[in-house]
């Protein structure tokens, strides 16, 4: 007898990134086992222990954030979550699936920093992915990597900034995307010039330019440009897959497509608050709050980046979700060098990506499905387990309501900091239940996991993870 299935989903719109209409989804045993379209019925035989009615959502795959900081420890400061939390506030805005950056302490190895955060990934509530990163090329990087990748890490983060913490040289950007090139893997690149950085630091020092208001100056969208394309010719030159992350201009995009059109597996990632918030939150109360490298840019070039986006140059939306609080920002906000830089923003890449893209700008929900899920499970060797609506998928399920809107609280979001850097706003869509692993997590706002269940999700080579939408 064939065995009855664990969820029905009924009545919704199910929307994938390349196709969205009526149907109903089946969910037995963690994995997404039918999707019947309109018309039709799940056989007597399967007959479903729970049915959600869907009527007017829209049931998409599980968001999957390629971005997030998580118990991260920088320099001197330390975000203020842990996979635990972080991973509840992940559900609760929609997000199944994060993927984390494994960056080594000082003195710790790639690989070491990689097997520590797989073990952490257990203690959270949702799956979780790796990002390893490498800092100075040794004797023993091109081992470990090798190693990484058996453990399912194949995408490896470089910095061209903060020099003296986690910046890499030249010499090991090249060499990690020679090593990237033979293991199907994709240089991860926070792409920012030091030189130019620095420079521009020197100039306003005098001046006493340096504090949190000034931010946007410290560091221009040229040093984003400049390092972008130098990056750029050595991935052309090797033949080597690269991801640029927060994307915060439409001319770096533009630089990565044109390298695209030249042959190149180049993609762009962007994040919330750069398509959302611009630089006149600098002139606002509390300037520290918005500091994040890159910075916020002026409202033109924000709009050059929102057309960008709906022109499908942009391929991710992450949050770079980095859990610092006011106190932790206002500690050293007169110099932008030594404050934490980065925002909260796990729980709430979904509902403003779609306020900002599709409420006010009328993307297709198919092109946001795309950008939140499908086109991060691809670039990150997750797909088709992840991404998808699809039978044999993970039942990572989410059903979204497009019409109900929330004035973002920071008391009524899960994340712990005690700040959002869209307070006050009012979003349009927000999830209604949340499904992980095939379990119902959250259901009208309420987290209903109560143990950690989270995984450590390896990724395929990258090359295999299937077309981009």
């Amino acid at each position: 007898m064939a065995q009855p299935i664990d969820i029905a989903i009924i009545n919704g719109t199910v929307v994938n990134d390349g196709w969205s209409g009526p149907a109903t989804v089946g969910i037995t045993g963690g994995l997404i086992t039918h999707v019947i379209g309109p018309g039709q019925e799940l056989p007597a035989t399967h007959a479903a222990t729970r049915t959600i009615d869907a009527q007017g959502k829209l049931v998409m795959p599980g968001g999957v954030d390629p971005h997030t900081h998580i118990d991260m420890l920088i320099g001197s400061w330390a975000t203020l979550d842990d996979y635990a939390a972080a991973t509840s506030a992940a559900l609760m805005g929609g997000t199944t699936t994060v993927i984390d950056f494994a960056i080594p302490a000082p003195g710790q190895s790639p690989l070491a920093a990689v097997q520590e955060r797989q073990e952490m990934a257990e203690t959270g509530f949702c799956d979780a992915a790796l990002h390893g990163c490498v800092v100075d090329w040794t004797d023993s990087t091109a081992a470990e990597l090798a190693a990484m990748a058996e453990l399912g890490v194949r995408t490896i983060k470089l910095f061209t900034t903060y020099r003296d913490v986690v910046m890499a040289d030249s010499r090991t950007v090249l060499r990690v995307m020679e090593a990237l090139r033979e293991l199907g893997g994709l240089a991860i690149v926070h792409a920012e010039a030091n030189h130019l950085i620095e420079a521009r630091e020197d100039e306003l020092e005098p001046e006493g330019g340096l504090s949190a208001p000034n931010h946007a100056r410290t560091r221009s969208e040229l040093s984003e440009v400049d390092a972008v394309e130098r990056v750029l010719a050595i991935a052309e030159h090797l033949g080597v897959q690269v991801y640029f992350v927060h994307q915060s201009t439409g001319e770096a995009v533009a630089a990565v497509r044109a390298a695209r059109g030249r042959g190149v597996a180049a993609y762009s990632e962007t994040c919330p608050h750069y398509l959302t918030l611009d630089s006149s939150e600098y002139d606002g109360p509390h300037p520290e709050r918005f500091v994040c490298c890159p910075p916020l840019r002026a409202r033109g070039t924000v709009e050059d980046l929102q057309r960008a986006t709906l022109a499908f140059d942009v391929h991710t939306v992450g949050s770079d979700h980095c859990c610092y609080d006011t106190a932790q920002k206002e500690g050293r906000s007169d110099d932008v060098r030594a404050m934490p830089a980065g925002l909260p923003g796990v729980e709430t890449r979904l509902p403003v990506t779609y306020t900002t893209l599709v409420v006010e700008k009328d993307l297709a929900v198919e092109r946001f499905v795309a950008l939140v899920s499908a086109n991060p499970a691809r670039l990150n060797g997750l797909y088709p387990r992840k991404g998808v609506i699809a039978p044999g998928s993970d039942a990572d399920v989410v059903v979204f309501d497009p019409q109900v809107e929330r004035v973002v609280r920071s008391v009524d979001l899960h994340m712990k900091t005690d700040y959002s850097p869209y307070e006050g706003r009012t979003l349009r869509g927000w999830p209604s239940i949340v499904i992980a692993h095939g379990v119902v997590a959250v259901d009208a706002g309420e987290l209903l996991v109560a143990d950690p269940c989270g995984r450590s999700v390896p990724s395929l080579p990258v090359w295999n993870s299937g077309r981009l939408c």
